[in-house]
């Protein structure tokens, strides 16, 4: 089970990095170039903000490791197999009776 935690909780430096983050992905997504059309950033901006991206990542990370929080959840691809199952409990009665 995914858990939130408040804005509010956070410190001030997860904040900036929380801010950060939605900051430059809405500018990349407002940004982004209909098909066929080139990016209005330069590859070394694209680097760049791939690279900022990257180590507000792992300054949330550490930050959150710190204060012991761990964070399991992994991106993946919707057509991705699942590893899990759910088996619902209502099926589980049913066979067991």
């Amino acid at each position: 089970m995914e858990e939130f935690v408040n804005f509010d909780e956070l410190s001030q430096e997860q904040k900036i990095m929380v801010v950060m983050r939605k900051v430059l992905t809405t500018i990349v997504r407002e940004t982004a170039p209909h098909p066929g059309h080139s990016s209005p950033f330069s590859e070394q901006t694209i680097e760049d903000i791939r690279l900022c991206l990257s180590l507000i990542s792992a300054r949330e990370r550490e930050l959150a490791e710190a204060q012991g929080i761990i964070n399991h959840a992994r991106p993946h691809y919707t057509d991705e197999i699942p590893t899990s199952q759910v088996v619902s409990w209502h099926d589980l009665k049913k066979n067991n009776e």
